[in-house]
């Protein structure tokens, strides 16, 4: 039995085993299955032990709850929801729990959101919440607390509505910049340049050509050298004055496998992985743009060797091939070692001395690509795509000047981005700190809230989310 709250003592609160507060419900009647939901219906249920409502029935076996409102424990997740309508049980792992005579349903809601439950394991979060003790204040106080609770919970609302409101503006800036970068309306032009200033320059179709010529000149690879694929133009706009369309094929390094899948099948087995030597990479850590750390999965430099075609190295172009949907992207890092993809990732090594990686990077985000991605995007159980059909999707292709001061630009506004985005994360991160504080402030024994802290806090964060 965990160790009840001095506090609570103090102001002459009972403190009680959570048994006796709690009055555990057992569902009558079978339980429901997946086959039973319906796509309509008037009671709700509850599913896969998330507290959540997902799915309806109307099926006359169900079993519903007794008297409501009663509190729902998701014991697989610790999730707490206060049901207060009439539902069905349809899934393990959902406790429902009665409050007793004398304790208001909010009160106890709000107790077991503040319960101090540690991650135990699957299924055993029950085992430790029973054995709590609960401090029991009278139910004209208990009132009070939740009064309180819900006008602080309303103001912090509030203030994580606007941070969230700022996360979801950042984001559409973040795409209005990139398509204005992939459209040639970020930055003059090459062509304008070169006009106003009374001079020639390369236009994209002449560097599409230098970098033809410059692959056919240098394959190294096994076989005859083949044309790259031709990018898929038919449905797309036109492009500005001196850039033209390319393929990932056709931008590809002149090499073999500088355009490439990770492995699959028995090439690439958890036997073979290690506690050292060449790392790999995931579509985790292409979705994270994280990479090394603890969790880095290894395997030795002779099975490196032997997954040669699949290595990668600083400045490739990585995207992932599954997800939902696809099409996550990110640059290796310079300050990464060499690595190895696994399956369901795809590298592109470009003409490096001839483009600037960063563009492409750019522009594998932008919704201009993204849509081609999700265009070709197959599958029922899981989205992918086939390094075939990536092959052909189009690129913009300026001039290389115009591409890295595009580049500049971007990175100079998304700069401030990222830096207004970490500021939002740590005032969310603040706010449900505050609300494990002011829960704890309640139940620690206080007969009512302090007003001149936990407010003050709140409206700090709203303040910052005001600014943005």
């Amino acid at each position: 039995m965990v160790a009840a709250l001095d506090a609570s003592a103090v102001h002459g609160w009972p403190v009680v085993s959570f048994g006796k507060v709690a009055i555990a419900q057992s569902d009558r009647g079978q339980r429901l299955k997946q086959r039973d939901y319906l796509a309509e219906g008037a009671i709700p249920v509850i599913d896969q032990g998330q507290a959540l409502i997902g799915g309806y029935t109307n099926d006359e076996d169900a079993a519903f709850a007794g008297e409501l409102p009663v509190v729902l424990f998701g014991d697989h997740t610790r999730a707490v929801k206060l049901i207060q309508h009439r539902f069905a049980v349809g899934a393990d792992g959902i406790k429902i729990f009665k409050p007793a005579d004398g304790v208001r349903a909010k009160y106890l809601y709000y107790w077991m959101k503040s319960a101090p439950i540690p991650n135990r394991g699957y299924g055993r979060h029950y085992q430790y919440l029973r054995g709590l003790s609960v401090p029991l204040p009278p139910p004209e106080q208990q009132d009070e607390i939740v009064a309180e609770l819900e006008k602080q919970f309303s103001r912090l609302d509030e203030a994580v509505t606007n941070l969230q409101r700022v996360k979801a503006n950042l984001k559409r800036y973040k795409a209005s910049v990139l398509k204005d970068a992939v459209e040639g309306r970020l930055v003059p032009t090459e062509a304008e340049l070169a006009h106003r200033e009374n001079r020639s320059f390369e236009t994209g179709v002449q560097l599409l050509q230098r970098i033809l010529e410059t692959r056919r000149r240098h394959w190294n690879g096994k076989r005859n050298y083949r044309e790259p694929v031709v990018p898929e133009i038919a449905d797309l706009l036109e492009v500005p004055l001196g850039w033209v369309w390319a393929s990932p094929s056709q931008l590809s390094a002149g090499e073999s496998y500088s355009l490439a899948i990770g492995p699959f099948g028995s090439s690439l087995k958890v036997t073979d992985y290690k506690t050292d030597g060449v790392p790999l990479v995931f579509v985790r850590n292409i979705r994270a743009v994280s990479f090394g750390g603890p969790d880095t999965v290894f395997i030795t430099p002779e099975k490196a060797e032997e997954l040669a075609p699949h290595s990668i190295e600083a400045g490739d172009i990585l995207v992932t091939k599954m997800g939902a949907p696809p099409g996550d992207v990110c640059m290796y890092p310079a300050t990464s070692p060499p690595a190895v993809i696994t399956a369901d990732c795809i590298k592109l090594r470009l003409m490096r001395e001839q483009l600037c990686a960063s563009f492409f990077g750019y522009a594998i985000e932008s919704k201009l690509v993204q849509s081609q991605i999700l265009g070709i995007t197959k599958g029922v159980a899981q989205l992918k795509v086939s390094l075939g059909n990536f092959c052909s999707i189009a690129f913009p292709l300026p001039p290389v000047a115009e591409q890295f001061r595009i580049v500049a630009e971007v990175d100079r506004r998304l700069s401030l981005v990222r830096g207004v985005d970490a500021e939002v994360d740590a005032n969310l991160k603040r706010a449900q700190a505050l609300r494990q504080a002011t829960l704890q402030t309640a139940f620690g024994g206080a007969d009512r809230m302090r007003e001149n802290e936990a407010p003050y806090e709140t409206e700090f964060i709203k303040d910052q989310a005001c600014e943005f």
